[in-house]
């Protein structure tokens, strides 16, 4: 199923929810469900059962990673499932990249496309996330060195400066 074709069957609950207007997130959402189709294919192989469980797993934890981290009311709580949603995405990718051999090419190359794109969505998401959260305050540090026992043996001394 194509991407636009598929985001005409997400119910309305969905679809009128806030987190929708996230690009990434109807992503997320399109793997975890073009995942399943995989599977059912994939855990055919009883060889592939175990790498079945661990693609959906990976694949779901993308998109409910969005919706917990969206939900928080802190900048850093966000941020901090994002980079959950991110690992999801990575190692969903990893998966996918296991299980290659059992998958027609373009499949495969359709859904690597797919979670990289999520990923490079992601990697801007989180540091926006963390704009001017996680920042040293501007401290100016400044040293003196000197020789004070002997010429081998060096003092070094740190003044700190709050900046007030």
């Amino acid at each position: 199923m194509k991407f636009r074709e598929w985001v005409k069957t997400v119910p309305k609950e969905i679809t009128n929810d806030t987190i929708w207007n996230m690009q990434v997130y109807k992503y997320a959402l399109f793997i975890s469900d073009v995942a399943w189709q995989d599977i059912s294919h994939l855990s055919k192989r009883k060889v592939l059962v175990s790498l079945c469980d661990q693609l959906y797993r990976a694949t779901g934890s993308v998109s409910a990673n969005l919706e917990e981290g969206y939900s928080k009311k802190s900048r850093l709580d966000r941020a901090r499932f994002y980079e959950y949603s991110l690992g999801s995405a990575r190692e969903s990718r990893g998966w996918y990249f296991r299980a290659r051999h059992s998958l027609p090419d373009k499949v495969f190359k359709s859904r690597s496309l797919l979670l990289t794109e999520i990923i490079k969505q992601l990697l801007h998401i989180v540091p926006t996330e963390r704009q001017n959260k996680i920042k040293e305050h501007d401290i100016s540090y400044s040293i003196d060195q000197h020789d004070t026992y002997s010429k081998t043996i060096e003092s070094i001394k740190i003044d700190f400066q709050d900046p007030k």
